[in-house]
């Protein structure tokens, strides 16, 4: 039997010195080509290739050893392809009339570095993206929403390495958020 717990506690250990950050990938994040199609066909007249990106913060870089965390370039790159895939994107910036600014305010994981039960246990992370849209002539705020989104990474997707599940659940998490600001778009009425 003390075999089996050195056994065990030699693969955790080898886990955790092994372990790297993993940081998320914004073709991970992106919508599905069938939701960003169906919504696609809801988008209002008024937005059709007149979005574009303002100021996009929040999130962190992913330390070298350890975690997975979002950047604001991932973000950045993850919103840019999310408004082009539902035809909202401007070709050129400066012919937008309007302006979409996003803040990762929160990235609530769960903390593997000295958790042994990480090494088997799903990993759920909640996402807090603070989004702001407005007329770039006037200034006016058409749209201003803080989105908390939740998702899930089964242990089943990656089993004995937790900042791979960790990461799968922060992709998850922007997925949602960036799902459900596009829904948001498709019912919104502008002037």
């Amino acid at each position: 039997m003390k075999r089996w717990h050195g056994l065990v506690a030699a693969l955790m250990a080898a886990t955790l010195a092994g372990g790297c950050g993993t940081p998320a990938d914004p073709l991970n994040m992106r919508l599905a080509p069938g939701d960003a199609l169906q919504l696609r066909g809801f988008m209002p007249e008024a937005l059709r290739g007149q979005i574009a990106l303002g100021e996009i913060a929040g999130g962190a870089e992913t330390w070298r050893y350890w975690g997975s965390q979002v950047s604001a370039k991932a973000l950045d790159q993850t919103l840019e392809e999310a408004l082009r895939s539902v035809g909202v994107l401007a070709p050129l910036p400066a012919g937008a009339r309007y302006q979409l600014s996003a803040k990762l305010s929160a990235l609530q994981q769960p903390d593997l570095k000295w958790q042994p039960q990480a090494l088997v246990s799903n990993n759920r992370v909640l996402a807090t993206i603070d989004y702001t849209l407005k007329d770039k002539a006037s200034g006016a705020v058409l749209y201003q929403r803080s989105i908390r989104s939740a998702h899930t990474a089964e242990l089943t997707e990656a089993l004995l390495f937790p900042p791979e599940r960790l990461r799968l659940a922060n992709e998850g998490a922007l997925r949602q958020s960036l799902n459900l600001l596009l829904r948001d778009f498709a019912e919104l009425r502008l002037p």
